[in-house]
């Protein structure tokens, strides 16, 4: 595997084989009484997927709960059969053509399902063709497989670049997230963040075939599934020029013009072992300029934007206009790119009526996103990332559309969590349990305010 180089902060302590830390009553007591929890006992992946699988199970298992105590019948249709599911499951089990009609505020819509994309009800239609379950069921067990993955991924990422405990801190905070319920209901957020984390992560380590795979699976998940091949694009074009500065001639001095690059940018200060491999921000930089290593770049490059644009395409030959189609059909739900001004709207509207108690945390929810964001980019972050997270930004604040939804959009951005992230793990090893009450807190409301949206509130997603 080729090694990466960029600077690193020597009194930062590695996540692996770093100073034991001492214990809370070492002063008093010999034995040093109750021990510190130890943030390096919970960096590996096995770790990190199994705190995922007991926050989220937990969270759905409440869920279900509040429902059966609120008189639903069928609580778990709750999480299987709600909203866009629907409309997947008819896709699934009829292909596309179901057109629906309906009047909202005075207004007619005419919905079609080629607003959906084909992913998501395929795996549903081939999972159901397998098993002998039902679509419901079926659409929880590819939603839940797809946020393991994910949250692996996501492990994956936040390891190569700032250690194993920044990583498992990555993975707990994305499962405790506010809208962190959608991981555990048959939506396509996990599959596109399944898609979303391992592309980077190929990306991140010099795999561009492979990267430009999974960028072309994330565009057939989801409409914002193009920022991934955005991201791998960025990436591309950043080691083009990369390479193509360090082939140029020689100046009279006899230093290169492009050599500095390994090391003039670093993604922040590591928190871990894999600090000295952690790439720019440009990516993966390879020691040599192999042709192999050349047309394997162009390859995924080529691959990445195929999946997206290749279901736009199909759709607007469908309805008659190959290049525009696709977009009118977005038009007849509301979902519109207007440079943001249906934001600023529907925020104005809410300042003076507000109506739903779901919207003032969807406001701050938004407006975190934006800050965590700089913080990003003030921490220098790989450039793919960057990219990747502000295209995905660009599309919820740009874009019209129900604003109460916009939370979940925000779901596959898990690279806004590495700065808090990080944060939290230096905070776990000088107060660890400030560290257990900040999870604490957030764990709580994220199963609270879960509960609230699906059993209570019954807000579309």
């Amino acid at each position: 595997m080729t090694e990466f180089h960029t600077l690193a902060r020597p009194d930062v302590p590695d996540a692996v084989g770093a100073p034991r830390l001492p214990r809370p009553g070492g002063r008093g007591r010999p034995d040093g009484g109750f021990r510190r929890p130890r943030v390096e006992s919970l960096t590996g992946a096995p770790a990190a997927l199994a705190l995922f699988l007991a926050v989220r199970l937990t969270g759905a298992l409440l869920v279900l709960a509040s429902a059966r105590s609120a008189g639903h019948a069928h609580p778990l249709a709750l999480l299987g059969r709600s909203w866009d599911s629907l409309w997947y499951f008819g896709i699934a089990a009829h292909g596309y053509g179901e057109i629906r009609a309906d009047h909202h505020h005075g207004e007619l819509f005419v919905r079609s399902d080629l607003a959906f994309f084909p992913l998501y009800p395929g795996l549903v239609r081939a999972v159901t063709a397998v098993l002998p379950v039902g679509w419901g069921a079926a659409g929880l067990l590819v939603s839940w497989a797809s946020a393991v993955l994910a949250a692996y991924g996501i492990h994956l990422v936040g390891r190569r670049l700032y250690g194993g405990a920044v990583a498992t801190v990555l993975v707990l905070l994305w499962a405790v997230l506010p809208h962190s319920v959608v991981l555990s209901m048959a939506y396509t957020e996990p599959l596109l963040t399944a898609f979303a984390a391992w592309a980077l992560y190929a990306v991140l380590s010099g795999r561009w075939v492979w990267a430009g795979v999974l960028a072309a699976g994330a565009g057939l998940a989801r409409p914002n599934g193009f920022a991934v091949a955005a991201a791998v694009l960025a990436a591309a074009g950043w080691e083009l020029r990369r390479r193509a500065r360090a082939r140029a001639p020689r100046t009279a001095h006899g230093t290169g013009t492009g050599t500095g690059t390994g090391t003039a940018h670093s993604p922040g200060t590591p928190d871990g072992p894999a600090a000295s491999r952690a790439p720019g921000p440009g990516g993966p930089r390879p020691a040599a300029d192999s042709g192999g290593s050349v047309h394997r770049l162009w390859t995924g490059a080529a691959l990445a934007p195929l999946g997206w644009c290749g279901y736009v395409l199909w759709v607007g030959v469908r309805q008659g206009d190959p290049l525009g189609g696709y977009f009118r059909v977005q038009d007849q739900w509301g979902s519109r790119f207007d440079l943001g001004r249906g934001s600023v709207e529907f925020v104005r509207h809410f300042m003076v009526h507000a109506t739903r108690s779901v919207h003032p945390l969807t406001v701050v929810i938004v407006v975190l996103a934006l800050l965590l964001f700089a913080l990003l980019l003030a921490d220098r972050a790989p450039l793919p990332l960057l990219v990747y997270c502000g295209v995905l930004l660009l599309v919820v604040l740009g874009g019209s559309g129900y604003f109460a939804s916009k939370p979940r959009f925000l779901l596959p951005a898990f690279p806004l969590l590495i700065p808090p992230a990080r944060a939290l793990v230096r905070t776990a090893r000088a107060r660890p349990w400030h560290a257990v009450l900040v999870v604490g807190a957030l764990t709580g409301l994220s199963f609270a305010y879960g509960a609230y949206l699906v059993v209570f509130a019954r807000a579309a997603l």
